[in-house]
């Protein structure tokens, strides 16, 4: 019985202490704000609730038929972009996932930025790039501004922001999970919320339909979010992760017209469970009505297989969406892509 008793003592004590590395080494440090349309006072939440659970996650794990992600030896790096873009000139660079280069008012602007080769607490395991980031990091501009959506692996990567040397605008709560790692130039904004930067630049953190976490004890502890970045040239929207919801015409009218608007397009897959907090390819396309954008770029895809979707299914769903509603000007760039937008 001694050994026994002793047993459980050893078991009860490994399990509390592992429960307390997760939470002061990966969780994500508690928001303490006043109570909103979006905030408990505990928990964040979308203003669209969503219906997903704990349960969900199990069924979708022991259901899975997931796509086909082949490597990628043969890809190459993009050019260098140009150092700065000015003179109403807008320019987007795709780089991979959620990462691009946005140029405009001679300020470069980071959405997202990955160039890790694993989105995961350790470098060891987990989601693991299928290609290389489409443009160097050696290769980037000098970089006047950062966005981070979220707090999940694949939008916030310690290892990458930790080599940038820029302001860095995010919804609330990431700033002190920032600091946390060394990161002290961000500062966290709520929905609506603005911040001012060089050359006219303005950043408005907008709604978003998500979640959050960095690990099991943090579920929606920070806040998620879109960004509208605002200047001589135009308004530009970065929508982060997204499920389709009211903020996409919300936001349509207050920053009408947008002239850019960057839609994820992928990891939809199986839309019982991804479609509460992904929009896939034939939203991506409503969404580019809804805001009444000038341009639509594709992003949140072709890099990480972090859902069901293949690497090729969401172009392929995104064209068919196009086809069926008179082909808009929605442009799909490849990785290392750089384009400028009318």
């Amino acid at each position: 019985m001694r050994r026994t008793a002793k047993a459980a003592a050893i078991t009860i004590g490994s399990a509390l202490l592992a429960a307390a590395i997760e939470r002061i080494v990966f969780a994500s440090p508690r928001w303490l704000g006043r109570v909103s349309d979006h905030f408990d006072g505990e928990r964040f939440h979308n203003r669209e609730r969503r219906s997903e659970t704990r349960r969900s996650v199990l069924k979708w794990q022991l259901t899975r038929e997931p796509g086909r992600w082949p490597e990628h030896p043969e890809a190459t790096y993009g050019p260098p972009p140009p150092e700065r873009v000015d003179g109403g000139r807008l320019r987007v660079t795709f780089i991979n996932h959620s990462t691009t280069l946005i140029q405009m008012d001679g300020v470069n602007i980071l959405t997202d930025p990955v160039w890790s080769e694993r989105v995961s607490p350790v470098s060891f395991v987990g989601p693991r790039r299928h290609r290389p980031p489409g443009i160097r990091f050696e290769d980037l501009p000098p970089i006047d501004l950062v966005l981070v959506s979220h707090n999940h692996y694949d939008h916030m990567d310690v290892a990458t922001l930790r080599k940038i040397d820029a302001p860095i605008v995010t919804p609330l709560g990431n700033a002190a999970l920032l600091r946390r790692h060394g990161i002290h130039r961000a500062i966290d904004l709520d929905w609506w919320d603005s911040t001012k930067h060089a050359h006219g630049i303005e950043t408005t953190v907008v709604p978003a339909r998500h979640f959050s976490s960095r690990a099991i004890s943090d579920r929606d502890r920070n806040l998620w979010s879109g960004f509208v970045v605002s200047g001589k040239s135009g308004h530009v929207y970065f929508a982060g992760d997204t499920g389709w919801g009211g903020h996409f015409a919300e936001i349509g009218r207050r920053f009408a017209p947008i002239r850019a608007a960057l839609l994820p397009i992928g990891n939809y897959l199986p839309k019982w469970f991804m479609g509460p907090v992904h929009i896939d390819p034939a939203e991506a396309v409503d969404a580019h009505f809804a805001l009444g954008a000038r341009t639509s770029v594709a992003v949140h895809f072709g890099t990480f297989a972090l859902a069901d979707d293949g690497e090729y299914d969401p172009v392929r769903d995104l064209n068919a969406a196009l086809a069926e509603n008179g082909n808009p000007p929605f442009l799909v760039l490849d990785q290392g892509e750089g384009r400028d937008l009318p």
